[in-house]
């Protein structure tokens, strides 16, 4: 748990500070290392719960399998990063928010399975550890955390001179959370004429920052106020990847959802088709909802194909539900109550 990346010099320290100096001068500082461990200790250890039954500074987390009102526990996983969105907090030294979107968009993909999250595991890798940006970006962990009652129970931090640029770092997480056998959310009751339901998304998520950044930083400043809402682009670019579990668990238990997609690399059809019976695909009505203005501006700055913005980007949609038609209002209507803005963006069909 938070072991911080030093080989195998550890014991070399208490007896021979010549090997210690020597490894610092390679590049790695172990007093570092350990500084941000003292740091985010306690905001760490502000996760845990009764299931947590080890402290920070072990070799693994232990996380006792209590898993009350389940009656036969699946546990599901998830393992991912946040791309080069990781750039634009470089340029702009804004490190508070990135952990939180991994959280989250870890969160969400074990959520359209039907699970909620029991407990996040993180790795930061980077050439010259500073552990002001540490700290924040682990801070950042520990408020997804928070956000989606999960435990953060485990992290590396590795210092490796020459594999990083100077100022960066790459992050990436594994989420582990429990649904019941019967509630499994898998796709495979989905079927002809059902209906997709889509919620809003808040920007670009965690994916296609490769080509967002190409069109709009050949033309913008990250500080160019790219419209009349007083914020600028790298404010946009930076809004937190969204985690849509509280609004939708408790859904779960009280209507019948065939499946759920979460729109992230690929696109919102590609990311349906992995949800749905082969024989099916998604029929979508593109112009039922309003594009986000940030990514029409990404459109239009770089002239970039239709094809390739339904590809890459989420286009203002970051989770879709399948249900039938007979359950497509009902569905509306609580999502709304729920101050959502969901809106039905077509149906299944026939390959």
């Amino acid at each position: 748990m938070w072991a911080w990346e030093i080989e195998n010099t550890l014991s070399d320290r208490k007896t021979d500070a010549r090997n210690v100096e020597t490894y610092k001068k390679s590049g790695v500082d172990i007093d570092v290392g350990e500084d941000l461990v003292r740091r985010i200790k306690g905001p760490v250890r502000s996760t845990f719960n009764k299931n947590v039954l080890a402290d920070i500074g072990l070799f693994g987390a232990l996380y006792r399998a209590s898993f009350d009102g389940i009656k036969k526990p699946i546990l599901v996983s998830s393992v991912d990063g946040v791309g080069t969105k990781l750039k634009i907090a470089f340029a702009l030294n804004r490190h508070d928010t990135i952990g939180q979107d991994l959280v989250n968009h870890c969160v969400n993909d074990i959520l359209v399975c039907g699970a909620r999250p029991l407990f996040f595991l993180d790795y930061f890798a980077t050439g010259k550890l500073s552990a002001d940006v540490a700290e924040r970006v682990i801070r950042g962990f520990v408020r997804g955390c928070k956000e989606n009652g999960c435990a953060l129970i485990g992290g590396e931090t590795a210092e490796m001179p020459g594999m990083y640029l100077s100022g960066e770092y790459d992050i990436a997480g594994t989420i582990v959370g429990v649904v019941d056998a019967r509630r499994i959310i898998d796709g495979r009751k989905v079927r002809k004429g059902d209906v997709l339901i889509g919620i809003p998304s808040n920007g670009l998520h965690t994916n296609g920052y490769s080509l967002a950044r190409k069109v709009l930083l050949e033309k913008y400043s990250l500080h160019t106020n790219v419209d009349k809402r007083g914020k600028t682009l790298g404010d946009d670019l930076l809004a937190v990847h969204r985690s849509y579990f509280k609004t939708v668990y408790p859904l779960l238990s009280k209507f019948e959802v065939k499946a759920m997609a979460h729109i992230t690399g690929g696109g919102i059809e590609g990311n349906t088709l992995r949800v749905v019976p082969k024989a099916l695909k998604p029929k979508i009505d593109w112009h039922a909802w309003e594009r986000p203005a940030l990514f029409r501006l990404i459109q239009k700055t770089g002239n970039v194909p239709e094809e390739d913005m339904r590809k890459t980007f989420n286009l203002g949609v970051g989770l879709i539900f399948i249900v039938s038609a007979s359950n497509a209002d009902r569905m509306v209507s609580v999502l709304r109550k729920k101050r959502e803005k969901p809106f039905v963006m077509g149906e299944i069909a026939k390959r």
